[in-house]
């Protein structure tokens, strides 16, 4: 990306950080940290990409059947070609809500054990594709309840260093990812900025061009992680 290049020369000499994305589904999520995680790379830096649904949750197969057979919804990746009717986290029912209480907990505590697992590998920038927060945002926080369950896995798991909120418009994510209702991606872009509201600390990056976006990312990887002002280096941007 132009404007940013590293340091290689410096010795890696720093303690896991974690970077998380978060973001409704469309937002565009997978493309800046794919391109985030090449530019750590090419800075020398080791890093390991966990994907949320796959390498944290509790049971997703069994999550993944019961969305298909109980809610009739479709499973796979949506996209322009081939859109999908997901029925999983669009279904709001307070007998759900009850269970994602019980599932989301058991989520915080793997990934608690995942991460100080992974605190003994050699691997300097854990990223994240979704977080625990993904999950929070799905609860009806305008509910006391949900917002005191909120806090406590918030406390439970471990604080990523820099925390992404991927924003997006409504209308451009389905276009670029059908899966779900318009209605119910605007109602859930609105829950994830309650959510980061709620939490604290989370980096909005504004809709914008994707190469816009990743130049927001990296300015805030500099601005927030100590150690590695010296060899993540801002050069002039290439007129």
């Amino acid at each position: 990306m132009a404007g940013w290049e590293c340091d290689p020369r410096m010795p890696n000499q720093f303690s896991l950080k974690i970077v998380s994305f978060s973001g409704i589904d469309g937002a565009g999520k997978t493309t800046q940290l794919l391109e985030f995680r090449n530019w750590l790379e090419q800075c020398g830096l080791r890093t390991i990409l966990l994907t949320f649904w796959d390498d944290v949750v509790v049971l997703p197969r069994l999550r993944e059947f019961i969305s298909h057979k109980a809610f009739k919804g479709d499973s796979g990746v949506g996209s322009p070609e081939k859109p999908l009717r997901r029925r999983d986290k669009n279904v709001t029912a307070w007998p759900l809500t009850g269970i994602r209480f019980f599932l989301y907990a058991a989520d915080a505590i793997n990934l608690r054990l995942k991460v100080r697992k992974l605190r003994r590998s050699n691997a300097e920038v854990l990223i994240f594709d979704r977080y625990i927060y993904d999950e929070l945002a799905n609860l009806p926080l305008q509910r006391f309840l949900a917002r005191a369950f909120l806090r406590l896995v918030a406390r439970l798991v471990p604080q990523p260093d820099v925390a992404y909120l991927i924003d997006a418009d409504p209308f451009a994510a389905l276009a670029r990812k059908p899966e779900y209702p318009l209605e119910f991606l605007q109602r859930n872009r609105d829950a994830y900025l309650v959510t980061a509201g709620l939490l604290g600390g989370v980096t909005i990056i504004e809709p914008a061009s994707i190469e816009a976006m990743a130049m927001k990312v990296k300015k805030a990887i500099r601005q927030e992680l100590s150690g590695f002002e010296a060899k993540l280096t801002e050069l002039p941007v290439a007129q």
